[in-house]
């Protein structure tokens, strides 16, 4: 029976039939299910039908093909029952082990990495987001030597493995790669100088910078939508969001602050990744608070809570960053454990039960996130010529003026600040 694989041809369209294997090596923090799952449902983002999920107790990983002879042979069975042209395996493969598997599987093999690059490869809305995914493609690909090199001599959306115009195929030119990863690293570093600007510019406004971070799903947009009245695709997708989106919003006491939605974070997300998001990621190194949105619904969210902590710190954010836990998705909670979760969040002043799709708790959200970047404010008393106006345009825009009064030809305001913002304002 034919799989509709051909091994010298990258022509695996959308829709085909897909296998998700956990090769389970023991030791994982995480449950097989759920790891299953959310596989699955990163397999079901790019497009391809699941026909069946199987984990694979791996004692002793084999160099060549990591599971052993017998689980493959039986694997090849279950890919021809299946009519599986797709097997997606969970786990890092070596190019020599996705070459072995490929052979004695008869379908295309792609790995986890090459799953999640594939999906940000169709994701990428933007041209910054397209240069970012094909410098983390090429990174993953120049150890490869696979058919999807072709992409580099062909003009079509993402740069992913699956589908294809099926066009002839080139010679895998290492010193193409090389040149071609130099200019898109040349043009992502003129990317971060540009938000290198528009952040030095909002410093000197300034107005707080606020990031919403979390594992991929978690409801972010969903929470950034609510936040700001925007329509940010908001849906119930793996990867939903992957270019970042900057809002205004007003805040008690700060009259505005900038939101930044970001890409969702997932467990073993591809370095390559990590390092071509570099520029967009900035937007989180430098923010004055980050809100963690987790799923409390998810049965794996202490382990995500983990990854996303992992990826924070590989991106250079520090612990000193305020932040707050923005305990999502009550909605989907029975009424006890609702209950338990809102008593738990209230014994803490760094965490907000809410519901970011009917808006439950939303508002003591942001009187938390208001709460923690006054935290430093002092309160002050400036004198000002009745003639400054923009002086007094200032105060309102950056503190919280709490009294107002004339006294002796001049308007006295008292105000509350963050002491570099009383600086920046006496040394206008």
């Amino acid at each position: 029976m034919s799989t509709g694989f051909d091994r010298d041809r990258d022509d695996v369209a959308r829709g085909a039939r897909a296998l998700v294997v956990l090769p389970d090596q023991g030791g994982a923090s995480r449950d097989a299910d759920a790891r299953l799952e959310e596989t699955a449902g990163l397999a079901a983002a790019i497009g391809v039908v699941v026909t069946d999920k199987v984990a694979l107790r791996v004692r002793a990983p084999r160099p060549a093909t990591l599971i052993g002879t017998g689980q493959l042979e039986q694997l090849a069975v279950h890919v021809r029952q299946d009519e599986a042209a797709l097997v997606v395996f969970d786990a890092a493969l070596t190019p020599v082990q996705q070459r072995n598997l490929e052979k004695g599987l008869d379908a295309k093999v792609i790995d986890r990495t090459g799953l999640i690059l594939e999906i940000f490869g169709e994701r990428a809305a933007t041209a910054e987001g397209r240069l970012q995914v094909e410098l983390a493609h090429l990174d993953y690909q120049q150890g490869r030597l696979v058919r999807s090199w072709t992409h580099l001599e062909r003009q079509r959306g993402g740069f992913g493995f699956l589908g294809g115009p099926g066009e002839t195929q080139i010679e895998a030119d290492r010193r193409l790669i090389r040149d071609r990863m130099a200019k898109l690293r040349r043009e992502l570093d003129g990317v971060s100088r540009t938000r290198g600007l528009h952040r030095d510019r909002r410093q000197r406004a300034p107005w707080p910078v606020v990031a919403l971070v979390g594992y991929t799903n978690a409801g972010k947009s969903t929470l950034f939508n609510r936040l700001t009245g925007a329509a940010v695709m908001a849906e119930d997708l793996l990867f939903a969001t992957l270019d970042p989106t900057l809002r205004q919003i007003a805040l008690p006491g700060l009259d505005k602050a900038i939101l930044s939605d970001t890409v969702g974070f997932v467990s073993d997300l591809p370095t390559q990744l990590v390092a071509a998001f570099k520029a967009t990621l900035e937007e989180v190194v430098s923010a004055d608070l980050l809100i963690h949105v987790r799923d409390l619904a998810h049965p794996d969210t202490e382990a995500q809570r983990a990854d996303v902590e992992a990826v924070l710190t590989e991106i250079g954010v520090g612990e000193g960053t305020p932040r707050i836990e923005a305990w999502n998705k009550l909605d989907l909670l029975d009424a006890e454990a609702r209950a338990a979760l809102a008593a738990d969040a209230e014994r803490r002043d760094d965490v907000v039960a809410l519901s970011a799709l009917t808006g439950e708790g939303v508002d003591a959200l942001v009187t938390a996130a208001a709460a923690r970047l006054t935290e430093g404010h002092r309160r002050y008393t400036i004198r000002l010529d009745p003639a400054d106006g923009a002086g007094a345009a200032w105060l309102h825009a950056h503190g919280e003026v709490l009294a107002q009064t004339n006294e002796d030809e001049a308007l006295v305001y008292e105000v509350r600040l963050a002491p570099h913002e009383y600086e920046r304002f006496a040394t206008r």
